[in-house]
């Protein structure tokens, strides 16, 4: 049997197929003498490369283009439905600085010779709690928390109090004391509150009780924390919505 020519142009073709991922391979239906049945152009690549990042970029612009759309729809759903509050600049004795843009605020009052400040997070997290429900049955729902940090300063003595702030309550966990200047790398920080004697226990709820660090100021802060993580919520979507509108532009 004689051999194929068109079989070694159909390799020829290929190799040249491989150079241009896109390149349209042009028939022609009355081939010219000397030349290929089958030809590949520079132009056919251009076109089809062109073709191809228009459709890209007009999907990018579609996708991007939805995500502003949700973002705005979202904004303006949460605006409808609970806007934000102008926040508090004071409670009971304490400055409240808000800190915008960040998850946490601070609190500072002066009492006697002392310096308090008070380091407060957004809802640090949450734990399940049942309720009964109007039939009988237990309904689960969730009680949030806050971290708190109490520096007590007087001098260069600091008294460093973590508590956990209840949506009603405070609730210690630990104490640590800083004592002169030094800062040790790795300070001792004492048992666990709740293995203190009970007495002791009572004795320092008071203490921070006379201070002002009680369950009106966790009632506060639940209130304050829940409205400025609305805030930052709503300062966030628009932030984002912001940089996608610039690239986009």
């Amino acid at each position: 049997m004689p051999p194929n020519p068109i079989r070694p142009f159909l390799r020829n073709a290929l190799y040249s197929f491989s150079s241009c991922s896109r390149a349209i391979l042009v028939h022609h239906p009355q081939p010219q003498p000397h030349e290929p049945i089958l030809k590949i152009t520079r132009n056919s690549c251009f076109q089809t490369a062109q073709h191809r990042n228009y459709i890209s970029e007009m999907r990018k612009l579609a996708f991007e283009g939805n995500i502003i759309r949700l973002l705005r729809n979202e904004i303006q759903y949460e605006l409808e439905r609970s806007p934000p509050t102008q926040p508090d600049a004071k409670f009971d004795s304490f400055t409240v600085d808000d800190r915008p843009g960040e998850q946490w605020i601070t609190l500072k009052r002066k009492f006697g010779d002392e310096d308090i400040k008070l380091e407060v997070t957004m809802f640090n997290g949450a734990v399940p709690t049942s309720k009964s429900g109007g039939s009988g049955s237990l309904g689960n729902e969730v009680q949030l928390y806050i971290l708190l940090i109490v520096n007590i300063s007087k001098g260069h003595d600091v008294l460093e109090i973590v508590c956990s702030a209840w949506p009603d309550s405070i609730e210690i966990n630990r104490l640590l004391a800083h004592h002169g200047d030094k800062t040790l790398a790795r300070p001792y920080t004492g048992p666990e509150f709740k293995e203190l004697d009970d007495e002791l226990q009572d004795s320092l709820y008071e203490f921070l009780e006379a201070r002002g660090i009680n369950g009106e100021l966790a009632v506060f802060l639940h209130k304050y924390i829940k409205n400025k993580d609305k805030t930052e919520f709503l300062g966030w979507m628009r932030s984002v919505k912001s940089s996608i509108e610039t690239q986009v532009k």
